[in-house]
């Protein structure tokens, strides 16, 4: 992380897509900070001191998921948001909890292959133009590549590839693929990524053999790229380097954590599955080591964010072990109509933003007026007290109700400026904020 992502321009960035919440941002800043503070001291000091994970309490749809992937952004950090309710305790039907760290380090190994890649590309686009040279000009015998009538003719073909001449030629290239094991291999209890593994290791263990191949000049460049690029790459360092980061620097956020806790502790029936997920987590929360294809990882320094509405429980009823592995609770706030009003506009990607310019590419030209916002606003938040409460996401349909037939007219009769104002959303709408039994079904 870098050193200028102070806890104050942490904030300031958040606020550029999310709107309110201010003291679950200030919590994710600080915890944000402290990793690059633990990253200063040295490796004795460094041991000692574990992440301060983080539990999100609130309605859906205020922003919780949002602040964990936006903080990911902004770091370039591996980043992961699993859902508690997909895994179970052993014995039932489910997913390890431990796949969720091999998820992990698999993009945290997709992060370093990119940067990689970027920084042999200009290297490996010069070794796939002249691969591709060799295959739009093979050697003939009489002249030899290098002869004064070849070297020309292959000046002529590389001008002509520069320009996008020759993207729809058939050439035929050579490509080393890796020998796949006959039969498909399966883990311990169906585990997948135990089969993967050694399939794998199978693979590397086979000699690669070379197949050749037709395609067009477009198609082949791109798999001359790739092949250039991942010969240029040492798989070591970047499994080393993926596993660092994701010890060091990775994100899990855990969605839905109410739903794993027992209902009134009675012990049996679907309660047994819950606790068992939490006692499951136990481990990872508290740090131990995952097997990985990519090597071993230690979850001691991986920070981990749960969020949950905890409409019908509280964080107090998860076990104690793993309340402690949580000290820093934070509480969102519901949204009111002045954040729906503030969130049509403000964020960087606002849903108005959002649907002038997808509408602008059918030649629309959409244009809001300020009563229209308002009232926009105002029936979502009356939609969210009579209904359900989904939080923002109720904007997402309200707004696309609202202009389902200027979005459906907009490629053939709908061009030119439409004007959305208060008379446009009331005759749009009406039915709906009449009716609130037909709102809880349509919004």
């Amino acid at each position: 992380m870098a050193e200028e992502l102070t806890p104050r321009r942490i904030v300031e960035f958040l606020d550029r897509y999310i709107v309110g919440q201010d003291k679950a941002k200030k919590a994710v800043a600080i915890a944000l900070r402290n990793r690059w503070r633990r990253q200063q001291l040295p490796e004795t000091s460094r041991k000692e001191i574990t992440p301060k994970n983080i539990i999100m309490i609130g309605p859906t749809g205020v922003g919780k998921t949002e602040i964990a992937r936006r903080i990911a952004q902004m770091t370039k950090a591996p980043f992961i948001k699993v859902e508690a309710t997909r895994f179970t305790e052993i014995g039932y039907v489910g997913r390890d909890v431990e796949s969720m760290v091999r998820d992990l380090v698999k993009i945290a190994h997709n992060l370093v292959t990119e940067e990689e890649r970027a920084k042999v590309g200009d290297s490996a686009k010069r070794e796939a133009e002249e691969r591709l040279l060799d295959a739009l000009l093979p050697v003939a015998p009489m002249y030899g590549d290098g002869s004064e009538h070849h070297a020309r003719a292959r000046e002529k073909i590389k001008k002509q590839l520069e320009e996008g001449l020759l993207e729809d030629k058939t050439v035929q290239i050579e490509t080393q693929v890796a020998s796949q094991p006959v039969a498909n291999i399966f883990g311990a209890m169906g585990d997948p990524e135990m089969g993967i593994q050694l399939q794998d290791a199978l693979s590397k263990m086979m000699p690669k053999r070379t197949e050749r191949r037709r395609m067009t000049v477009r198609e082949a460049r791109k798999v001359l790229l790739d092949d250039a690029a991942g010969q240029s790459i040492d798989p070591e360092m970047v499994s080393a380097e993926a596993v660092r980061r994701t010890q060091e620097e990775g994100i899990i956020f855990i969605d839905e954590m109410d739903k794993v806790v027992a209902a009134g502790g009675k012990g049996y029936g679907p309660d047994v599955s819950r606790e068992g997920v939490q006692r499951d987590l136990l481990p990872l929360v508290e740090g131990s080591v995952v097997a990985t294809r990519y090597g071993p990882v230690s979850t001691d320094h991986i920070l981990f964010i749960a969020a949950g509405a905890f409409t019908h429980s509280s964080p107090s009823d998860l076990m104690p072990e793993l309340q402690g592995r949580f000290p820093i609770r934070v509480e969102l706030s519901p949204l009111t109509e002045a954040d729906f009003r503030r969130i049509l506009t403000a964020p960087e990607n606002s849903l108005v933003r959002q649907y002038t310019e997808l509408l602008s590419a059918d030649g629309v030209q959409l244009e809001f007026s300020e009563d229209a916002l308002d009232a926009v606003a105002a029936i979502a938040a009356a939609a969210n007290r009579s209904a359900q409460e989904i939080g923002a996401r109720r904007l997402h349909t309200v707004m696309e109700r609202l202009l389902e037939d200027v979005s459906y007219r907009a490629p053939e009769d709908a061009k030119g400026k439409v004007v959305v104002d208060k008379q446009f959303v009331e005759e749009r709408l009406r039915g709906i904020v009449e009716d609130p039994d037909l709102a809880k079904f349509i919004l």
